[in-house]
């Protein structure tokens, strides 16, 4: 094991530095192992544990490649200096979030001890009624630490290293770095406004997805949102390829600022939707509902018994506490206005320049340009701070990610100005 952990070591530490890129070929476990004096086991054990740490994947008889996106540049967080407007950490605005000193005072203060059921029924009954009013089925529910945590538990019960998955192109970088660490690969599927590319999607399908996460609205980072005849066309699809695994990500959940438009038929076999309270409650909640086909649910509540039993109580009754307030309903409405306004402050701003965005929902804006270091650095000089869109690509082209969430119609206008002016007014482009 020594010499596997070493040879390990000293392949990521290349793919860490830039000697190995992504797309670039390992070579065949055989010469590897006769030019380094290993035995051929040796360097196939290697191999098959960078491979499960998403760092290289296999491509049968064409030999082992490094990722696109190597998880050991996995997620870093961008420092906005002090003198700059924060436009690029995606966060919702402190202000349009519930009180949580009056939520805690309104929980019950017992302890909870073993063994404590994995869903407190009140919050139970409200994530039903949720996705029932949407026309989904919720008869097999499970509550896991946020939408990300529940797409990985159900990736976890159905998936192994190598398998093949679909993921929309751009894409919330984490979901990306997610697969590849789980020894996935990923096949991008190019979207536009209106979500996911049928076609596309048909064809990843046929290229050997058999799963695929797409996102239904407030899609990060192109705030794209399915319309009615966009999950029409996808359903077709789908229905067509009955066996993969469809996970739709709703993460902004009712701030999204359009309704919930689905992808799934409940008679479908493999199935979840993940439903997060991060972007309407917090995002320190850790809280998301995740319903779905009854194997899966219960695969997922089976694997949460044997390990952390139960997402805390006490976090769960918070929300309870927060989704009973007599105010909650008023108050995710004028959070989702607020950030509608914000959004098309912006959009419209650009569209009036020329430039297109395929942004109709959630909380941040994608812009294609030409150059994304050259228009982040440009416009963090002028004080400034937004995302570049490179860690949440594969094969799309190149935008940056503005967020609008937590910044006043003003202050977007005054972005705005300064943003045309670096990059320019021009004929409107399409991005996918």
């Amino acid at each position: 094991m020594a010499k596997v952990d070493s040879l390990v070591s000293d392949i990521e530490q290349r793919i860490r530095t830039g000697q190995l890129l992504p797309g670039d070929r390992l070579p065949p476990v055989r010469q590897y192992a006769d030019e380094h004096g290993l035995a051929p086991g040796t360097v196939a054990a290697a191999y098959r544990t960078l491979s499960t740490r998403g760092l290289v994947h296999g491509e049968g008889r064409r030999g082992t490649f490094v990722s696109p996106k190597p998880s050991v540049r996995s997620h870093v967080i961008d420092t906005v200096a002090d003198d700059c407007v924060d436009l690029a950490q995606g966060n919702p605005d402190l202000t349009l979030l519930p009180d949580l000193g009056a939520a805690l005072a309104a929980i019950p203060s017992a302890h909870v001890l073993y063994p404590g059921p994995q869903v407190v029924p009140e919050l139970g009954e409200i994530f039903v009624a949720d996705v029932e009013a949407d026309g989904l089925v919720a008869e097999h529910l499970a509550v896991v630490s946020g939408a990300l945590d529940g797409i990985e538990r159900v990736l976890a019960v159905h998936t192994r290293p190598g398998d093949t998955i679909a993921v929309e192109d751009p894409c919330y970088h984490a979901v990306l770095d997610l697969v590849l660490a789980m020894g996935l690969r990923p096949v991008p599927v190019a979207i536009d406004e209106f979500g996911p590319d049928p076609e596309r999607l048909k064809a990843a399908i046929e290229a050997g997805a058999d799963v695929a996460i797409i996102t239904p609205r407030a899609q990060n980072p192109t705030g794209a949102a399915l319309s009615a005849e966009r999950a029409h066309q996808l359903r077709d699809v789908l229905e067509t390829h009955g066996h993969v695994l469809v996970i739709e990500d709703d993460h902004a959940g009712p701030i999204a600022g359009v309704p919930h438009v689905s992808t799934i038929d409940p008679d479908r076999d493999r199935w979840a939707i993940t439903r997060s309270m991060a972007k309407s409650l917090g995002p320190d909640l850790r809280v998301s509902a995740l319903v779905g086909d009854e194997v899966t649910i219960s695969r997922v509540r089976g694997r949460q018994a044997v390990g952390t039993g139960w997402v805390s109580q006490i976090l769960q009754r918070l929300v309870v506490a927060m989704r009973t307030d007599p105010d909650y309903d008023a108050r995710i409405d004028r959070a989702a206005a607020t950030y509608a306004d914000r959004r098309n402050a912006l959009v419209d701003r650009l569209h009036t320049a020329g430039i297109a965005s395929p942004t109709r929902s959630g909380l941040n804006v994608w812009v294609p340009v030409n150059d994304e270091a050259a228009a982040v650095a440009a416009m963090q000089r002028r004080g400034w701070a937004i995302r570049s869109g490179a860690a949440f690509r594969l094969d799309a082209s190149p935008g940056v990610r503005i967020t609008t969430a937590n910044r006043s119609v003003e202050q977007i206008a005054e972005f705005a100005d300064a943003f045309i002016d670096v990059i320019g007014p021009r004929p409107a482009v399409r991005t996918a």
